[in-house]
């Protein structure tokens, strides 16, 4: 009979159970990301080290009583990666409202904000940018067993030019520091500098402003800031140590100069033109756009009761519709597409709602999945640990209830979370 029950496994294509499993999770079906086909009673194994072990029939096999079942309902998924978060940034807090606060006030609601975006069924997290390297100090945290939430792909400070997008611009200069604020550099050997410092310190990827931007004073969307020889020196000197780099790029110029300087994600991508999304499309070392196009829902309707100064909100409502059709156009050219949020300008919890705004702009509800699954983990480097339910990588698996490749909506909602093997948001209870 056990043989029976191996082979017919085998005939399905799944591997079977080894002997070092710790945990099996089982669910009505499962989405398998890297082929677009759906599994029918999937039995998920994973063992000491939180890595897949191997993937089976629920009705074919059978497991020995000191394995913990996790049974759960609906349909399993990848656990989720969103490419453009920033943690240490309550959503509810703007404009000059944050003076009110102690610097170190940030960096505590970056615990609940990774949290909430564990719970919203987002294992793993790229943070680009952030202040006091609060994103490094969470991940120490997180790894250390001391908080719990996502995997963080952290960037430290973002880099920028003087009087850019992410110096600070809210301040007159009796308060200004002395000095350039971390991360600030003019010319190639200061930014190649800022790269080796943000290594230094523990940053896994490289950010860059390489436009003006919504949210910040006293620079427009459009507006490049760093050249191309200078964007050229970040993405050549972050690949040497190893890293790559996102570029914070609203305007066709600056879009245009990240592309052909080597920069490997492209945020935002508002403004691009017809020959932005051809340098992308066409480049033969990976390119991929991250465009956040759901948060401005929540920017104009909380925004003004928030704190956002109104020409931010300008630039907020100008920007928004041209950047949603731009990601339709993006999409329809065969662009690569990764899955973020700028969860930070919005709630952290709400990142889920982003998918059914990317397939009511034109992706599938498979392709807006595998945008936060399978492309995610091939943008950072990952394959091998992250974006897929597959023998070798994390043990990270969301449920959601209903059939997300027809109703992108129940992706806002997860029923339950597993990170590593471990029940991280349990089912709900019935009454």
């Amino acid at each position: 009979m056990k043989r029976l029950l191996l082979g017919a496994a085998a005939l399905l294509g799944l591997a079977t159970p080894a002997a070092a499993e710790k945990v099996v999770v089982t669910a009505d079906r499962m989405v398998d990301v890297l082929t677009g086909k759906v599994v029918e009673s999937p039995a998920v194994f994973i063992g000491d080290d939180g890595r897949i072990t191997g993937i089976a029939d629920a009705r074919l096999v059978r497991w020995s009583s000191d394995v913990r079942h996790i049974a759960l309902s609906g349909t399993l998924l990848p656990g989720l990666i969103d490419m453009h978060v920033h943690l240490d940034s309550p959503a509810d807090i703007g404009g000059y409202r944050g003076l009110e606060f102690t610097d170190s006030f940030f960096g505590m609601t970056a615990v609940r904000n990774a949290r909430d975006m564990l719970d919203a069924g987002f294992t793993t997290v790229r943070n680009v940018g952030s202040s006091n390297r609060n994103d490094i100090g969470l991940k120490q945290a997180i790894d250390n067993g001391y908080a719990v939430g996502p995997r963080i792909v952290p960037a430290g400070y973002a880099l920028g030019a003087t009087g850019g997008h992410c110096d600070s611009t809210f301040l007159p200069p009796s308060l200004e520091k002395a000095k350039k604020e971390e991360g600030v550099g003019d010319g190639v050997e200061e930014l190649r500098y800022q790269v080796r410092r943000q290594r230094k310190f523990g940053a896994e990827v490289i950010k860059v402003c390489a436009t003006g931007g919504v949210f910040s004073r006293n620079t427009e969307p459009g507006q490049q800031q760093l050249s191309e020889t200078e964007l050229r020196a970040i993405a050549d000197e972050a690949h040497q140590w190893g890293l790559r780099v996102a570029a914070h790029a609203h305007g066709a110029s600056g879009i245009k100069a990240a592309i052909r300087a080597g920069i490997d994600t492209i945020e935002h991508v508002s403004l691009v033109d017809d020959e932005g999304i051809r340098l992308c499309k066409e480049r033969k070392q990976p390119c991929w756009f991250s465009m956040d196009i759901y948060n401005t829902d929540y920017t104009q309707a909380e925004g003004k009761k928030n704190g956002i100064l109104e020409d931010n909100l300008r630039k907020d409502r100008e920007v928004a519709q041209i950047q949603r059709d731009n990601f339709r156009k993006s999409h329809r050219a065969g662009v690569r597409m990764v899955f973020g949020t700028d969860a930070g300008v919005m709630p952290h919890g709400l990142a889920g709602r982003q998918f059914a705004t990317m397939v009511q702009y034109g992706m599938t509800p498979l392709e807006a999945i595998q945008a936060a699954t399978r492309n995610g983990a091939e943008a950072l480097g990952r394959e091998g640990d992250v974006g897929a339910i597959a023998v070798g990588r994390y043990g990270d698996l969301v449920a959601v209830g209903g059939d997300p490749l027809r109703d992108p909506t129940v992706l806002a909602s997860p029923l339950a979370v597993v990170k590593g093997g471990v029940l991280v948001k349990a089912p709900a209870a019935p009454r």
